[in-house]
């Protein structure tokens, strides 16, 4: 039985088109391109705008974190059209994880699939313990019991991925609402920082945009290094252009989760429509945002003198608007809600997916007959998420995310190509332009942010690699549904009765 065997695409289709309407289990088809954009731009715009910003401004790239957030943005733009093309061309639950079934095997399949699980439950769990941070500092909440630092157990944590858990269990379309309505408060309070921020943004502030490369400090040396400067036995420095590109890398980690959007291929009501527009615009969206709100951060406040904390308050607390630091904790508690909230839902959607295909014992992927979701995987990772962000303490770990991600997006990028030579016949309705060109740009553009991650990320990423190769080959690679339809066919006919 080869690892590398593929999932047909009429299979894929087959179980996309499963939509609950005939009386036989499946998800739901409610989603229409605003939802999907709500998704999208709900889970991007948080944890990077209201703190990555000032992080990455103070300690690599200065002012020019504007420039790394561009950077980033046009990979994960590059990224999102490939993904537009698959997933209007394949809609289905599981987005990346499907895609490389179709086109490159299953072993592809399973690390994609356990990689994004990795990155979507750290990113909620990591999520969570900022929101209740914001939410304790906002309202007077004790540090014991909600603070990031000097808590054994983080409740609020704990409670908001409960909570949030349970509306996506309860139905897919009760999620959408909380979503939009959650994103339009944090959208129209980004844009509140952008047009009111200019008014502080003192010239002097932005200069010099790049600061001068210098040696880094005693703890960014050895595995705290970027791959690259350790792979070319390069100084360990931060700013100057090496410390944009680490900030891009670093800052990826706020686009991250679009591909959530496309996990959604089996709830939205016209897929080969609304799935390009959903990714494309939640991220032109997104990346208008991030640019503008970095550049009114440095332009605020010198960046040797940005509050890693929260950035975007205490800039205009310097600049004398105190009141404005309510909104901009309102927006932040919003934004983390609304990312914790997709993330959830898109762990659940891939793992319904990888059970489906028997990887996973495929009893936990049952669609209730009601709501229409799969709750039994959602709640299990609801339970899971819950207690990564109420006892451990992992913002450490957040590179995991970017690293997860950026993993996922060469996969996907190798995949168009791969299937438009398998499956020329196969109806696109969205193409991405210059293929094989563009598609190539973005997996090595992907893989050269990766290198950027120091080399403690790329040995954690590795640890959790061989931890699914494991469960990979213990379980999912026998008890598969493509291995159990190979057994079957040759498994020899019982010889006739004399």
């Amino acid at each position: 039985m080869s690892v590398l065997r593929t999932k047909p695409i009429q299979d894929v289709l087959a179980q996309g088109d499963a939509d609950g309407s005939d009386g036989k289990p499946g998800l739901r088809r409610r989603l229409g391109s605003f939802d999907l954009m709500g998704f999208g731009i709900g889970i991007v715009i948080g944890t990077g705008i209201f703190t990555l910003t000032g992080i990455e401004a103070k300690n690599s790239a200065g002012p020019g974190v504007v420039i790394s957030f561009g950077i980033a943005g046009v990979v994960a733009l590059l990224a999102a059209l490939c993904y537009a093309e698959l997933a209007a061309s394949v809609p289905t639950a599981g987005s990346a994880y499907t895609y490389a079934y179709a086109t490159m095997g299953e072993i592809v399949a399973w690390i994609i699939g356990w990689d994004l699980l990795l990155e979507f439950a750290l990113g909620a769990a990591v999520v969570a313990r900022g929101w209740s941070g914001y939410l304790a500092d906002l309202v007077g909440l004790p540090s014991a019991w909600f603070a990031e630092e000097g808590s054994v157990v983080n409740l609020g944590a704990i409670a908001i991925v409960l909570v949030l858990g349970a509306i996506g269990i309860v139905g897919i379309r009760e999620s959408a609402r909380v979503t939009n309505l959650l994103v339009l408060v944090k959208v129209a309070i980004c844009a509140f920082i952008i047009i009111a921020g200019l008014f502080f943004v003192k010239a002097a502030n932005l200069s010099p945009f790049v600061p001068s490369s210098e040696p880094a400090g005693a703890g960014e040396d050895g595995i705290r290094q970027p791959v690259t400067q350790a792979i070319f036995g390069m100084e360990p420095s931060v700013f100057g252009f090496a410390g944009v590109l680490t900030a891009a890398a670093v800052v990826f980690f706020a686009y991250t989760g679009f591909e959530a959007v496309a996990n959604l291929g089996e709830e939205t009501r016209k897929p080969k429509r609304d799935l390009p527009l959903g990714l494309l615009g939640t991220l032109l969206i997104s990346t208008v945002l991030y640019i503008g709100v970095s550049l009114v951060v440095v332009g605020m406040v010198k960046y040797t003198e940005i509050d890693e904390g929260a950035p975007i308050a205490s800039a205009f607390k310097a600049a004398g608007a105190g009141w404005a630091a309510v909104l901009v904790s309102i927006a932040a508690i919003a934004g983390l809600t609304s990312v914790i909230l997709v993330d959830l839902v898109a762990m659940g959607r891939i793992g319904f997916a990888i059970a489906r295909d028997g990887l996973i014992p495929p009893s936990i992927a049952k669609v209730h007959p009601r709501w229409g979701t799969p709750y039994r995987i959602s709640a299990i990772m609801t339970v899971g998420v819950a207690l990564l962000a109420g006892f451990l303490p992992l913002s450490a770990l957040a590179d995991l995310v970017s690293i997860g991600a950026l993993c996922a997006f060469v996969l996907v990028s190798i995949a168009v190509p791969i299937l438009r030579r398998r499956r020329p016949d196969l109806n696109r309705p969205f193409k991405v332009p210059f293929s094989p060109v563009l598609p190539i740009v973005s997996a090595l553009a992907c893989l050269y942010l990766m290198l950027n991650l120091s080399v403690e990320t790329w040995l954690r990423f590795l640890a959790w690699m061989l931890l699914g190769g494991i469960i990979y080959f213990g379980y999912g690679h026998r008890k598969n549904r493509l291995a159990r339809r190979e057994h079957s066919s040759d498994t020899p006919e019982p010889a006739p009765t004399p």
